[in-house]
Formats: C-alpha cells, sequence, structure tokens
C-alpha cells in the first residue's frame, strides 16, 4: 500500500487544470456571471491485494440524477468547515462510512457540472473494514470498482446524449451492470491521467 499511497500522493501534487462536464463539448458557451455552488465528493479506496473505489447507486425516486453512479458526497452545508468536512459528512449520511475511518490523502482540481456545482473530488484511502449501510432515501446501492480498472484510461470511451437541443459528449467507464458516465467518470479519468503522467 506504501507504493500505491506514495503515486497517489505524487499524482495529487502533479500540475493540471480542473475538469467540468463541458470538456468534450467545446462549443458550450457557459456564462460569465453563473453562480456555482461548492460540493465535495469522496474518492475512497478500499486498501488491500486488489485496491478498489467505492462508489454507489442513487435512489430511482430522486428528483436529481436518479438511478446514476455516484461518488458519495454532496453540497457543502453552512455547518461544513469546508469541502473535505462535506465530503466526509456525506459519506457518513449515506453509506455509513466514519470519518474516524478515513485517512484523506488530498484534493484533486475541482470539477465544474452542468447542474451548476464546483466539485471537489477528496481523495482517501478508508482505513478498516466496515460494512457500508445505505441511507434508503438517497442510495439504492453501494459497490466497489477494481482501482486498476477506472485507472486504466484504455477502459474509458466517449458517448453523447440529446441536451437541450444539442449533441453533450460524456465519458463512460463501465463495470460489470454498472453504467459509470457523466461528471463521475470524467472525475475518476482526471485521476487516471494524473496517475499515468
Amino acid at each position: 500500500m506504501t507504493d500505491l499511497r506514495n503515486r497517489l500522493l505524487t499524482a495529487l501534487g502533479g500540475e493540471g487544470a480542473g475538469s467540468s462536464d463541458f470538456d468534450l463539448n467545446p462549443d458550450v458557451v457557459l456564462p460569465e456571471d453563473r453562480k456555482l455552488r461548492d460540493a465535495g465528493v469522496l474518492i475512497a479506496i478500499k486498501p488491500g491485494t486488489e485496491p478498489s473505489v467505492l462508489l454507489t447507486k442513487r435512489a430511482s425516486g430522486l428528483k436529481h440524477h436518479p438511478g446514476q453512479i455516484a461518488f458519495p458526497g454532496g453540497k457543502v452545508d453552512p455547518t461544513d468547515a469546508d469541502v473535505v468536512a462535506a465530503a466526509l459528512r456525506e459519506a457518513s449520511e449515506e453509506v455509513g462510512l466514519s470519518p474516524d475511518n478515513v485517512d484523506i490523502l488530498g484534493c484533486l482540481p475541482s470539477h465544474e457540472t452542468v447542474t451548476g456545482f464546483t466539485v471537489t473530488p477528496v481523495l482517501a484511502f478508508i482505513r478498516d473494514d466496515f460494512d457500508p449501510i445505505p441511507e434508503r432515501g438517497e442510495v439504492e446501492e453501494v459497490f466497489s470498482v477494481p482501482l486498476a480498472h477506472v485507472l486504466a484510461t484504455t477502459k474509458y470511451a466517449v458517448e453523447y446524449r440529446r441536451w437541450r437541443g444539442q449533441r453533450r459528449y460524456y465519458y463512460i467507464v463501465p463495470y460489470g451492470p454498472y453504467y459509470i458516465w457523466g461528471a463521475t467518470a470524467r472525475i475518476l479519468r482526471a485521476l487516471a491521467e494524473r496517475m499515468q503522467a
């Protein structure tokens, strides 16, 4: 794990701009005066012989992004000290991961979403095994994807959907029955690119 930790820390310290949902859509013109809300997500790595990343499948009844694959996380509340605190609080609420069981490595550059958030990905190790407890109102399923899978840029593809009358292109990194796409896939690809730099 020491080697993996060192590689991740090197990746975190590397140069590079943030990412966005618009990376593959250069024709989109964003308003200069747009107001973005801060959010934090936790890229929680489970160590072991095959390290993996903890992900969630959002509940199908949610108003925003129902059924999509996501990191634990959410918007920064007024009671949160910062984006790291928000990511840890949300991970505790959504999947039952105690902040005491998390070793924070650092943060990747922020990611702007089409829904108006500036998302800061917080990279961390899960210290000890834990049994996820999905918050049923928000999370349908908690699962893990091998870290090697999401760090291999060859596993990514580009697809598109119609959005506001135009084609909107985005990354996907499917794994088994899980269709990982959009901001989650873009953030994972940003990490993969840094790991290969």
